[in-house]
């Protein structure tokens, strides 16, 4: 929506503080109770008709004796009067004339404006000076059936077992969301609400399924709720009404007195403490790309100074009420125009301050600044330094200049108005006097505002969480304020997430870090192996006619497993998995596509200037989903090239599986029968020696394989859920005040880990230097057995050779494939999650908001201008003729103001600056076409009959009009 508050006008910038000289609280003496200054500014200390009883009582000639104008015998009688204050306007009653001596002239002129009346406050306090924050509002939600069905689906807890907690999260949540009086019972219901919010976060994702509904307190978009399923959402949102009640208990409470002012800025204290901690701990946990406008950074944060501001003004006006000196409630006073203008700064950045609330920090801080110029002024008369008196009070008639001007629009309230003008008036009247009696009698040189001392501020505001919101853990128990905690019989959901963790680590492992490293040993072995042509060389020695043992073993175990069957069935699996993951992940392309494609058709629709939202792919959430796709693309890339492979390698041994897997005929005709021959004697132990060391280097893989398949079945056994939740319990009892988060379980998982799989993985080491050591044996007695057998010149032995090594190397392959085929399964698994859980569904919820966004936006755009509510715009008709003097070009349109330059808070100042800022003219209008003006006369058409005959002289003429002027 068109920013209407920044076209009609917002903050003044020219920003009248200088903060380098703030003090802190403990630097200033607010502890005195009299002032020596009278309270002629009281029509603004409060801001509100008040009726105050003074005691003048009987004070002596030599120490508080009336002043008095030189020229005159006028002054206060010493008996009590009773002052009236109403809407900014003070009256004194009078009483008989004194007459002073001429050697205390000055004393006495100078004594009259010090007088310090104690007061006492009759009436109580109006609140239409100050601002409080609506609440929100949400429609009705049965969080209990959200939860039920999360604990159904996820957990192995029934959730029959949490029935009354279930009963009792809706009805606080429908206790804290009808919390819309400003009563102090529902501060409780809020926190109770809030805290069991914290709690559950920690048994339950932040998504967990509950759609939360929530209209906005402030902005223009509050007739359109915003739907969220976060429970860090419905959290802001209870805390943000929390502080909506604390504030409006601070305008209702009656500020009469003392007592009502501390309660106040008390609450106001504690509204914007809610805020300071929603801004600083909830924000940044919200996951949301679109935070609602009300609660953003920048609108926090300018609600959070608005509220200091307003407890800051309760201390002020206490000190006032008090009757503390000048100085002191300058200093106070100094710091409210601060605090109203660091809330006005932020506002202007805010999406969601309307300009009625803009102008009305921006009228406070000039006010604000005013007064405590004028008390600095009757510091300064205190010191008799009557020159910076008539600066500062000049300085105080410009703030409250500019404060006036902010009523121009009919922004402000009555009452702020009201003070504004009061006090300038008061200013007015006492700056007059000031310079009459200066130039007349002081004769005191009036500093420029430059050399004025900066004053300094005494700060008394702060925002302070309450305890409840701060560490609600504390506030849980079978006694405690908020009960016992819900859903503590339930596993927390950091439990749940931590042990997810600890499941992919030990898998990753297992299957990454040691399974592989031993299987590839395992390779290493049959790449020497067959390199050496073994056994198939030994056994077609030791058997020439028949088959070896090893190789019917071989056949036996293929027979059995059905191993071509086994692998097509693996293939056909990897292949019905891929394409669901591929379907789910076209599906969410789709649905990005589709979006970028709306997105892309109602931009051209309305343009640029108007289609203001950024792109798909330009859209933080969006363009990380693209790139997700482009990863997961590559995903898919990398496997299918992956599956062609174990493909090709299983059309190269397929015909020798079926050989192997066949009947014992087929496979000995298969192998090539040599005849028989005597092995020489000097052969014999050459076959022993590298029989024995073939055997060796079987029976380190036969151990290798049973170690690997103990592996995989001690990690599916490895269920760490027992001990998690003695560890989730121990931490539950170390740390009660602090949420169970998966970060808390390293430790745990470390020690675990090693203790349970560190051995194995230094177990390698050893591993591959003995399979080095076999191998090495095995090479060195095979090229001694290779170089006797050559001198055999057996021809029919090395075709049997290769017939047997063929068809061993062809068992080995299959081993290799199943062991492909399941790390190809577990691949298309967990891609499955990636690309459905991960992936498509997070699309889902984007395009959704986007579509919301999207309607919202199409809302905003064809709403009607201001131009067409003009309901009073009449065209004119066709067939009038324009009169010559008026050009259509020339159409009225107010004038554009430039923007005032943003002064920093560091560099504002409390001085004289009214005289410098240089107010625009009125610019007379530009009559419209159509439109009548003065000028123009009233023009009387002519008769019918009348046409063509000229007017007698002297006689008016319709035709000329009426001339004004």
């Amino acid at each position: 929506m068109v920013r209407i508050k920044k076209v009609l006008g917002g903050l003044r910038h020219n920003s009248p503080f200088n903060h380098r000289s703030s003090v802190c609280l403990d630097q200033v003496d607010l502890s005195e109770s009299t002032s020596n200054c009278a309270s002629s500014d009281h029509y603004l200390e409060p801001p509100f008709p008040l009726k105050i009883t003074t005691y003048l009582g009987s004070p002596s000639s030599s120490d508080s004796p009336s002043r008095q104008h030189p020229l005159s015998n006028a002054g206060l009688s010493k008996s009590s009067s009773s002052v009236i204050i109403c809407g900014g306007r003070l009256g004194m009653g009078s009483g008989c004339c004194a007459t002073s001596s001429p050697a205390t002239l000055a004393k006495k002129l100078t004594l009259q404006r010090l007088k310090n009346p104690q007061v006492r406050f009759a009436n109580e306090a109006m609140s239409s000076n100050i601002l409080s924050i609506p609440f929100r509002k949400s429609a009705q939600l049965s969080l209990a059936s959200t939860i039920r069905q999360y604990i159904n689906t996820k957990y192995d807890q029934h959730p029959d077992m949490f029935k009354h907690d279930l009963e009792v999260i809706d009805a606080l949540r429908r206790d804290a969301v009808n919390v819309r009086e400003p009563h102090p019972s529902g501060i409780k219901k809020l926190q109770a609400y809030a805290g069991q919010l914290v709690w559950v976060g920690g048994k339950f994702p932040i998504d967990i399924g509950a759609e939360f509904s929530w209209y906005p307190a402030l902005g223009y978009n509050t007739e359109r709720p915003m739907v969220r399923n976060n429970l860090k959402y419905e959290l802001m949102n209870i805390l943000y009404n929390l502080a909506s009640l604390y504030s409006q208990l601070a305008i209702n409470t009656p500020r009469g007195n003392t007592e009502g002012l501390k309660s106040a800025a008390n609450y106001f204290s504690l509204a914007a403490g809610v805020l300071s901690h929603m801004q600083k701990e909830i924000l940044p946990e919200l996951r949301m790309s679109d935070p609602p406008e009300d609660m953003d950074h920048d609108t926090l944060e300018s609600l959070i100074q608005l509220l200091l501001a307003q407890s800051q003004e309760c201390f002020w006006q206490k000190a006032v009420m008090d009757g503390y000196k000048d100085a002191s409630i300058a200093k106070l006073a100094a710091r409210v125009s601060d605090l109203y203008n660091f809330a006005g700064e932020a506002a202007m950045k805010s999406e969601a301050i309307s300009s009625a609330w803009i102008h009305h920090m921006s009228a406070k801080h000039h006010h604000f600044a005013a007064a405590a110029q004028y008390r600095a002024a009757c510091d300064c008369l205190e010191k008799r330094k009557y020159g910076e008196e008539v600066a500062r009070l000049k300085d105080a008639v410009a703030c409250a200049t500019e404060g006036i001007k902010e009523a121009r629009n009919g922004y402000l309230g009555k009452t702020v108005v009201d003070d504004l003008n009061g006090l300038k008036r008061k200013v007015e009247e006492d700056l007059k006097r000031a310079e009459k009696d200066n130039d007349v009698i002081y004769l005191i040189a009036v500093p420029p505002k430059s050399e004025l001392k900066i004053l300094d501020r005494a700060n008394m505001a702060v925002a302070r969480v309450p305890p409840q919101v701060a560490n609600p853990y504390d506030y849980f128990g079978d006694h405690a304020e908020f009960g016992p905690a819900l859903f503590s019989r339930l596993v927390p959901f950091s439990v749940h997430v931590a042990t997810s963790i600890y499941e992919e680590r030990r898998d990753r492992m297992v299957s990454q870090n040691i399974i592989p490293e031993l299987e590839s040993l395992t390779d290493k072995i049959h790449e020497i192996l067959t390199s050496l042509g073994l056994p198939g060389s030994l056994q077609a020695l030791e058997k020439p006619l028949g088959l070896p043992p090893s190789l019917v073993q071989h056949a036996e175990e293929i027979r059995q497993a059905d191993a071509i069957g086994r692998v097509q069935k693996g293939f056909a699996d990897i292949d019905k998995l891929r394409s669901g993951d591929m379907a789910i992940f076209e599906e969410g392309k789709a649905a990005l596509a589709s979006e970028e494609e709306e997105d892309q058709r109602l931009r051209m629709r309305y343009g640029t200037d108007r289609w203001v939202r950024p792109e798909s792919r330009q859209d933080p959430q969006g363009g990380k989903l693209w790139q997700h796709a482009s990863e997961i693309e590559s995903y898919f890339q990398s496997s299918i090239s992956s599956d062609a492979v174990v493909r090709e390698k299983f059309g190269a041994i397929q015909d020798l599986l079926a050989i192997l897997s066949g009947p014992d005929r087929d496979l000995m005709d298969s192998v090539p029968s040599s005849r028989r021959v005597d092995i020489p004697e000097t052969l014999k132990p050459v076959i022993g020696r590298l029989r024995g060391a073939y055997n060796d280097v079987l029976r380190l893989e036969s151990r290798r394989r049973k170690k690997v398949e103990s592996l995989r079945e001690n990690a599916r056994r490895d269920d760490i859920k027992p001990d998690i939740l003695k560890e989730a319990a121990r931490l539950e009892r170390a740390y009660p005040n602090t949420a169970l988060v998966p970060a808390h379980f390293e430790e745990f998982f470390d020690k675990r880990l090693d203790k349970l799989y560190e051995p194995e993985v230094e177990a390698i080491e050893k591993e591959a230097k003995d399979q080095e050591r076999l191998l090495a044996d095995v090479q060195r007695i095979n090229r001694e057995f290779e170089s006797q057998k050559r001198q055999m010149g057996e021809r029919g032995n090395r075709e049997r050779e290769a017939a047997l090594q063929k068809l061993d190397n062809a068992y080995f392959k299959y081993k290799e494939i199943i062991n492909n085929l399941e790390v190809g399964r577990k691949f298309y698994n967990d891609l499955n999650k990636i690309v459905g859980q991960g992936f498509r569904d997070v699309i889902r919820g984007w395009v959704a908001q986007r579509r919301m966004e999207a309607r919202a936006l199409e809302e905003e755009i064809n709403m009607p201008t201001l131009s067409n509510l003009n309901i009073s715009h009449q065209q004119p008709p066709a067939q009038s003729p324009m009169p010559s003097h008026q050009d259509p070009s020339h159409s009225y349109a107010p004038p554009q103001q430039p923007p005032q330059p943003v002064q920093s808070p560091a560099q504002a100042n409390i001085q004289s600056w009214g005289e410098t800022v240089q107010q625009p003219r009125p610019v007379q209008p530009t009559p419209v076409g159509a439109m009548w003006t003065p000028g123009m006369g009233i023009k009387f058409g002519q008769s019918s009959g009348g046409s063509g005959q000229p007017p007698a002289p002297g006689t008016w003429n319709p035709n000329s009009g009426i001339k004004f002027g």
